[in-house]
């Protein structure tokens, strides 16, 4: 295993979980991995989430250590030594620091992109609101020519309180994923492994989810959009430690 590349917190992670068409999935799924299911369903997951205390290869960067970021996932495996590997691949990672975009675009192959975003957490009595959003600018207006952008939203109200997740649940599937898988090409996949400890859950209650699944993440994900997703997670998150990529 490759040493510790980065070293963050990941917290308050708003998880949507669409049941999605492997068929579509089949052009981004990497060399060796074969698709994760549950429950005899394949899924797409939009995720929302805060970094801090961000640290790679032990530097805190200045300006680059606390951010937002919004991706869009799928689920897959991978078998070593006869055991099974369970990892996620990104379609795409959506973060507010174009320097981090840059990075992970350029020497790791990532599908990273910078735009404008926000976040907000607010404890009211027993209830816990979080809320993350970003932009999409548009091309400029004919009429007032002057860029237009779309705000998209993921967010959630939950009860205040910390659960453990149940064995063999919606929640160990979606959140018990510790590798990274990504395509090089079609014969090459770029793995790194992801460590953290099992995570807590709130119980949503209520959720709001506003996003152009065609503009963020490409036409083969538009039917998203509007679409009620067939599970919202809230966790906690925890310290996390991700380790160099290897090729296999």
């Amino acid at each position: 295993m490759n040493a510790v590349f980065l070293k963050a917190e990941w917290r308050k992670l708003i998880l949507a979980n669409y049941e999605f068409n492997r068929t579509i999935l089949q052009k981004y799924l990497p060399a060796k991995t074969e698709f994760d299911s549950w429950g005899g369903k394949d899924y797409v997951s939009l995720v929302g989430f805060l970094f801090k205390n961000t640290r790679v290869k032990g530097i805190a960067f200045p300006f680059h250590t606390t951010f937002e970021e919004v991706n869009l996932r799928f689920y897959v495996r991978y078998k070593e030594n006869n055991e099974w590997k369970r990892g996620v691949v990104f379609i795409k990672e959506i973060v507010p620091k174009r320097m981090i975009a840059w990075v992970a675009n350029t020497l790791y192959k990532e599908h990273y992109k910078s735009c404008k975003m926000n976040h907000s957490w607010e404890e009211k009595d027993d209830m816990l609101n979080v809320n993350y959003s970003w932009e999409n600018k548009s091309v400029l207006c004919k009429i007032a020519s002057q860029s237009l952008a779309m705000t998209n939203i993921i967010s959630v109200q939950a009860e205040n309180k910390m659960l453990e997740i149940p064995t063999g649940s919606g929640e160990e599937f979606i959140t018990e994923h510790y590798y990274g898988y990504s395509k090089f090409d079609e014969k090459i996949t770029g793995e790194y492994k992801v460590e953290h400890p099992r995570w807590m859950v709130y119980p949503v209650k209520e959720y709001n989810i506003q996003c152009d699944f065609e503009k963020n993440y490409g036409s083969d994900f538009k039917s998203l959009t509007g679409m009620k997703p067939n599970s919202v997670y809230l966790a906690e998150g925890s310290e996390i430690s991700v380790h160099g990529k290897v090729m296999i």
